[in-house]
């Protein structure tokens, strides 16, 4: 068996586990990521790709802003659509000018990549049997399987950045944890093809015939999504009936707006909220994936994570500069007041712009008042945009 050492050995190579790997690796903390895919594989997964203000700062302050400045879409609005038509959300106006960007995870994935090869920082990528243990210990370690060979870390900390179905919360005693869910009745299917967007900004649609998003990844690749019961496969559904599809569920002037073309890209995804509690086992963290899921309709995913890192990433470093292990022991508590008011205001969106299997004629009126006040008071809408654009940290 090989035998290392580092500080903080981090679980996954997902954005945040890179995140979190090059604010460390900055800050002169040594650090090992423990990836079980190999490069190519990380960079296939097609993922969210609105990034919120404080995300956009954090990456900037952490070196790996530059492509994003250059190729991202800022945001300053969206649109709603029901009953036909068309009303605009001001995010900058109603919260002091903040925005939102839209930049692919896979790219925010690309760019931590590189920096971290470019800071000689150690990642293992296809370690295989990657296990944490003794973190309830004063002396963690994690053990790994590479090439054949079982190597073993040792270690300070184990920050487990490895996504719902991880080893880490895995590792946690189920008398340790607790999990909160819901599970919604339907998802959402998804398609990536070569056409420019049809707005400027992402059109979230409340129709009869179901929820429909308008978004893009640049000014020439779009990504739409349309409701879909569970039971749906990715083969019925053609190119065409997509494309009549969204135009069902969106307003005329969107609807003949619409450039269609070839999806290079199909899937369904099922929607849930989930949140495990605490997010700290000794001296073992749960960040991202690992911790929590909402459902995509608040672009949050993503930015929940990237706030997780920049709490995390505070404890840490004022552990190893400063001797203080204050903000570590607080890390649990703030990510979780953070967390679950995302998951709020994604079960909100999700409810409200869906239709749902058993629903009635009142709970189908309730979501038309609500729909319909918040488009007309400047209070709901100011509501909206600061939960959109991102909560202060």
């Amino acid at each position: 068996m090989s035998k290392t050492r580092t500080r903080v050995v981090i679980i996954g190579a997902g954005p945040s586990g890179l995140l979190l790997g090059q604010i460390l690796t900055r800050a002169g903390i040594d650090n090992v990521i423990l990836e079980n895919r190999a490069p190519d594989y990380v960079l296939a997964r097609v993922r969210a790709g609105l990034l919120e203000q404080g995300t956009t700062d954090l990456l900037d302050a952490t070196g790996v802003g530059e492509r994003m400045r250059r190729e991202g879409l800022v945001h300053h609005g969206l649109a709603l659509t029901f009953n036909g038509e068309k009303h605009r959300i001001d995010l900058s106006g109603t919260t002091g000018g903040r925005t939102v960007m839209i930049y692919g995870q896979t790219e925010v994935t690309r760019d931590l990549m590189d920096a971290r090869k470019a800071s000689g920082a150690t990642t293992v990528y296809e370690a295989e049997a990657v296990a944490p243990h003794d973190f309830d210990s004063a002396h963690p370690r994690v053990t790994y399987v590479k090439d054949g060979v079982t190597h073993e870390i040792d270690c300070d900390f184990i920050a487990g950045c490895d996504g719902y179905h991880g080893v880490s919360r895995a590792s946690v005693p189920e008398r340790s944890i607790q999990t909160f869910e819901r599970v919604y009745p339907f998802g959402w299917l998804g398609i990536l093809a070569e056409v420019p967007p049809v707005d400027h900004e992402l059109v979230y649609a409340n129709s009869p015939r179901g929820f429909a998003l308008c978004t893009m990844r640049s000014n020439a690749r779009s990504r739409y999504y349309v409701q879909c019961p569970l039971t749906d496969r990715v083969e019925d559904w053609s190119d065409q009936r997509f494309w009549d599809e969204v135009r069902l569920r969106v307003d005329p002037e969107t609807a003949a707006a619409i450039t269609t073309g070839p999806s290079f890209e199909k899937s369904i995804a099922p929607l849930r909220s989930f949140v495990a509690e605490p997010l700290r086992f000794g001296r073992m963290f749960l960040v991202g994936d690992a911790a929590h899921i909402v459902p995509p309709t608040g672009a949050k995913g993503l930015n929940l994570a990237v706030s997780d890192v920049r709490y995390l990433s505070q404890g840490l470093i004022e552990h190893y500069h400063e001797k203080s292990d204050a903000a570590l022991e607080a890390y649990s508590g703030r990510a979780l007041a953070r967390i679950w008011k995302a998951v709020r205001f994604s079960w909100w969106m999700t409810t409200m712009l869906h239709r749902f299997p058993d629903q009635t004629p009142f709970d189908q009126k309730i979501q038309e008042t609500d729909l319909a006040y918040l488009v007309s008071s400047e209070a709901a809408m100011t509501s909206m945009a600061e939960n959109y654009v991102g909560l202060p940290s």
